[in-house]
């Protein structure tokens, strides 16, 4: 999914206070040309809708600044609130992937399917719920589906198991635990083996 956001260039010595109280947040974008960074704001209204659709490190956003004639595409970054009003934005951070080949994305896990343990009383007992991959700008997955389908009792999946789209690559250790499927504690057969018999 791609979302648009369009931003103004950060006035030099402006306070970040200040413009919060005048409904801005200030933010940045890195790589726009290399190495340098731009200072920005944007409208608090339009932060709020940007984070209702962008998710941080997955979702490519259109970014557009009039005041110095750039238009790309980047990642959300990096997203910092009020330490306890969760949904006060005091700062955004973007990454322009134009010149990137291949970024490093962070991809939620979808878990798919009814697995047959859970009619034998089985606990399906997620151990990781996203997954950094490696891919084209343009190759981001929304989601990556995980089919717990056919896990029994005592099954587990891992990476190695995951079917992937083309061109996605994983960044941690293809034997990474994604899923168990453990026994509930105190069924009638443990119980049963537990007690001592008379």
């Amino acid at each position: 999914m791609e979302v648009t956001v369009e931003c103004k260039q950060r006035p030099e010595g402006s306070k970040p206070g200040a413009l919060r109280r005048s409904g801005l947040i200030p933010a940045v974008l890195y790589g726009h040309k290399g190495t340098e960074s731009v200072s920005l704001t944007l409208g608090a209204k339009a932060a709020e809708t940007l984070l209702k659709k962008a998710t941080i490190n997955n979702t490519l956003v259109q970014v557009s600044i009039p005041d110095i004639s750039w238009n790309g595409k980047a990642l959300l970054r990096e997203v910092q609130t009020h330490p306890w009003k969760r949904n006060e934005v005091y700062h955004l951070s973007f990454f322009s992937v134009a010149a990137q080949d291949s970024l490093e994305v962070t991809v939620p896990l979808h878990f798919v399917g009814q697995a047959v343990g859970l009619k034998s009383g089985g606990i399906l007992d997620p151990v990781i719920t996203e997954l950094q991959v490696q891919c084209a700008p343009g190759d981001i997955p929304e989601s990556i589906e995980v089919d717990v389908t056919n896990m029994e009792i005592g099954d587990s999946l891992h990476i190695r198991d995951l079917i992937l789209p083309q061109g996605i690559t994983p960044l941690i250790d293809p034997e990474t635990t994604i899923v168990t499927m453990g026994g509930q504690a105190g069924t009638k057969e443990e119980t049963e083996e537990a007690t001592p018999s008379t």
